[in-house]
């Protein structure tokens, strides 16, 4: 795979497990805080709005919103819902970065460091600079370069996110892979021109899982996990 110099990275379920991350500090905030709700409820019904959310913007229902912020509005929404109380503002910010503080995957770190010693590793991901930034920092994610659709204005699937981060890096399209758990990332990316790489993540949506179980296209390569990818791209 010697045409291929960098790795794009989607983030969410690829990289990190949100789920499980949000599950377990949304617990130990209503712990901390006195606070009973239905925790694992909420983080789904959370992720659940996510889709729909950037659909607003790439409709341009809303003018260009990120991530962070279509997070925060989201939560204010399910939190109303649900009836949860005591929640102020204060309470609401910290409980929106914990999509700054996501855990990841036992093989992400690992098999990131391994494929750093030859390829250029980015993310493309719809979160916001600052919580990429974030998340590296708290999960010590070995990104050479954060890209995100706060840079482009848009939202994957959208063409100008994929081919924004291969301008970014002096890349011809053919020149990149992107790397995500979910088929539907990579068949936007491989309309772009891109390489494309499958890696299953069967527990990112805990038993809500419908899809993403296996590999529905022949992408460029299909691999196991983070660690086998880098074994073989040759890291």
């Amino acid at each position: 795979m010697q045409c291929v110099k960098a790795l794009l990275f989607d983030v969410f379920g690829t990289v990190v497990d949100w789920r499980g991350s949000l599950i377990d500090e949304l617990t130990a905030f209503g712990a901390a805080h006195g606070v009973d709700a239905d925790w694992t409820g909420l983080a789904d019904a959370w992720r659940g709005a996510y889709v729909p959310s950037m659909e607003r913007v790439r409709r341009g229902e809303l003018p260009w919103t990120n991530l962070d912020a279509l997070h925060r509005a989201a939560l204010e929404r399910l939190v109303a819902a649900s009836g949860i109380r005591g929640l102020g503002a204060a309470e609401l910010d910290q409980l929106t970065h914990a999509w700054h503080r996501l855990r990841p995957w036992p093989d992400s770190v690992p098999g990131l460091t391994r494929l750093k010693t030859r390829h250029v590793i980015a993310t493309l991901s719809n979160g916001n600079v600052a919580l990429l930034v974030n998340m590296a920092k708290h999960a010590g994610l070995p990104w050479d370069m954060v890209c995100a659709a706060e840079l482009f204005r848009h939202y994957k699937p959208d063409p100008e996110t994929y081919l924004g981060a291969a301008r970014l890096l002096g890349l011809a399209p053919g020149e990149v892979m992107m790397v995500a758990a979910h088929n539907a990332d990579l068949h936007a990316a491989r309309s772009c021109g891109l390489k494309t790489a499958f890696l299953p993540r069967p527990a990112e949506y805990g038993p809500h899982q419908v899809a993403d179980f296996t590999a529905d296209s022949d992408w460029t390569v299909v691999a196991a996990d983070i660690g086998d990818l880098a074994q073989r791209m040759g890291a």
